[in-house]
């Protein structure tokens, strides 16, 4: 009877003493991280950045860039940009990188370039200084004959005459 219980006590101690094996970590898997005092919620296949400061502000995408899983150009690319679309910046990090979120969400998607996007209230003004310039027509000569040898011909620029 002593044996069957000290049996049984020891079988209890050694499963009380076991603990479960960590959840298995999958890309979709949602972490957070702790950067400069600031928590940030993002998926286990985005890298945290080692430098952030905050930015919180309403950005728009210039043109249909990657948003990538680091903030560089050596990362995964996790997602594509779509142009003219909203985004929150959460904040700039290394390498003038900025970490974005979808629109009024706090969940970091990943980083893109800083040229990728634009305030919102200067993405009007920046469309309108992209755009090309249209070119001047060239300007006409107006040239005069003189006399059966030679003619005269005046400047666009200066609007002076001059014999040929």
């Amino acid at each position: 009877m002593k044996l069957r219980s000290l049996l049984i006590l020891a079988v209890v101690a050694t499963v009380v003493g076991c603990k479960a094996p960590p959840p298995k970590m999958t890309d979709d898997t949602i972490v957070t991280s702790e950067i400069n005092g600031v928590t940030l919620t993002h998926r286990y296949a985005v890298a945290a950045p080692t430098e952030f400061t905050p930015v919180n502000a309403s950005y728009r995408a210039l043109y249909p860039g990657s948003i990538m899983s680091k903030p560089d150009f050596g990362g995964k690319v996790i997602n594509t940009l779509e142009n003219g679309q909203s985004y929150t910046v959460l904040g700039q990090v290394e390498h003038n990188w900025l970490a974005i979120a979808e629109l009024d969400k706090t969940e970091l998607l990943g980083y893109v370039p800083m040229r990728a996007l634009v305030k919102s209230e200067l993405y009007a003004q920046t469309l309108k200084k992209d755009r090309p310039r249209p070119r001047k027509a060239a300007r006409k000569t107006t040239c005069v004959a003189v006399d059966d040898a030679s003619k005269a011909c005046q400047n666009a620029n200066s609007g002076t005459w001059i014999i040929d």
